[in-house]
């Protein structure tokens, strides 16, 4: 039997960022690269085959936001917003797994009637993250600690979590870190899958498009590079397991 390996989605339209980012999140859910496929789904659209050729999705992150106003959003990012909520509800259905990162959580609330905001911007670096009493019997985020550290660098947010979901990791700064939809669609605000490193790597290419003071990189990679921040990749590790064929 021919088992179906898990996909990473790039969003990311920087080819070196999404390389790294793809890197990172096979690191953190350690799999081999041919159990964790890649689809650039900047330069091509969804596969007409995808629910059949991958048992699960993994949603990396994107400069693009979903707040953005819809007369500025490319083609592109329309088209691929709506193929990651044709993602999000095929998981939701539980018809697939999916974990969705970053930007992606802004999609999936929006998709699901919430509503996400200017109102709750994270700065770039490690912030704290604090688990729900929902999430100490889910089998992905039931595999982290009460209250770790992770990192962030976001522009929008939410403040409650969609209906139907259950939150499962909140802080003060953005109330909704993470959510659950049925028993397959995940949702993490934060970044479950840098290390400091990676991170620092990341903010050189993101350095001047408006996440942080350009002239407080050294001081915020210093941050950045001192937190501990293996907690979330554990995320990865917990969803691979539930979810990889």
């Amino acid at each position: 039997m021919t088992t179906r390996p898990l996909v990473y989605v790039c969003v990311r339209p920087q080819a070196d960022a999404a390389a790294a980012e793809y890197e990172s999140f096979r690191a953190g859910t350690r799999l081999e690269p041919g159990a964790l496929d890649m689809w650039d789904l900047v330069d091509e659209p969804l596969p007409a085959d995808a629910f059949d050729r991958w048992s699960g999705f993994v949603i990396g992150g994107s400069p693009f936001n979903v707040t953005d106003p819809e007369s500025t959003k490319t083609e592109v990012q329309r088209r691929l917003e709506a193929d990651l909520e044709t993602i999000a509800a095929r998981a939701a259905a539980s018809e697939t797994a999916a974990l969705f990162t970053c930007y992606g959580i802004g999609v999936v609330t929006r998709m699901l009637g919430g509503e996400v905001s200017r109102a709750f911007p994270e700065d770039t670096g490690p912030v704290a993250v604090r688990l729900t009493a929902d999430a100490a019997n889910d089998p992905v985020y039931g595999a982290l600690a009460d209250s770790f550290w992770a990192l962030t660098a976001h522009k929008e947010g939410a403040g409650v979590a969609p209906a139907g979901a259950v939150l499962l990791a909140e802080n003060d700064g953005c109330p909704v870190q993470g959510y659950r939809v049925g028993d397959r669609l995940y949702t993490a605000q934060f970044h479950p899958e840098p290390t400091g490193a990676a991170f620092v790597e990341r903010m050189q290419i993101y350095r001047d498009d408006g996440y942080f003071e350009a002239r407080d990189f050294e001081v915020i990679a210093a941050r950045v590079t001192a937190a501990s921040v293996t907690e979330p990749q554990r995320l990865l590790r917990a969803f691979a397991k539930e979810f990889g064929a």
